[in-house]
């Protein structure tokens, strides 16, 4: 089932730099939009897509049928605030998202958890893209602390 991006998710898509062999984390996926575009762009990548909503991920499978079968894209139904990588298993290379409230300064404390657990999930030369972030702040995946504009 085609499904039509909308030129605000495109052109954030378009903005995410990638490459053969990536590992991608999407935060807040919704019903897979962007994940599938992704999956569709490149033959040698995977994109783990997650989201709190268990309705979303379930239209998120049913619509990425292809992209799963060929071991492109995965779905699991979790908030960032409560993802945690397992030990041994491979960090990603790119992180973003998209009008996540957790990372947009609406939920400061569930904000608090998001950006530890993306500091563990994110490889040390990582990058993390967020669209919608609070414009009184920055975040640089690693240890220091956010700061002011």
């Amino acid at each position: 089932m085609a499904h039509k991006i909308s030129k605000r998710l495109l052109d954030n898509v378009n903005l995410l730099p990638l490459s053969e062999g990536m590992r991608i984390l999407e935060i807040g996926c919704g019903p897979g939009t962007a994940a599938r575009e992704l999956a569709n762009r490149l033959h040698n990548i995977h994109i783990l897509a997650i989201d709190s909503s268990d309705k979303a991920i379930e239209q998120a499978r049913k619509s990425s049928q292809k992209e799963i079968s060929a071991g492109k894209l995965s779905f699991q139904q979790i908030a960032i605030e409560d993802f945690d990588i397992k030990a041994g298993d491979e960090k990603f290379d790119l992180i973003f998202a998209i009008r996540v409230g957790a990372l947009d300064g609406r939920h400061p404390e569930k904000g608090k958890l998001a950006l530890r657990n993306i500091n563990k999930a994110l490889k040390p030369d990582g990058q993390l893209f967020v669209d919608g972030i609070c414009q009184c702040s920055t975040y640089r995946p690693t240890n220091e602390k956010r700061h002011p504009r």
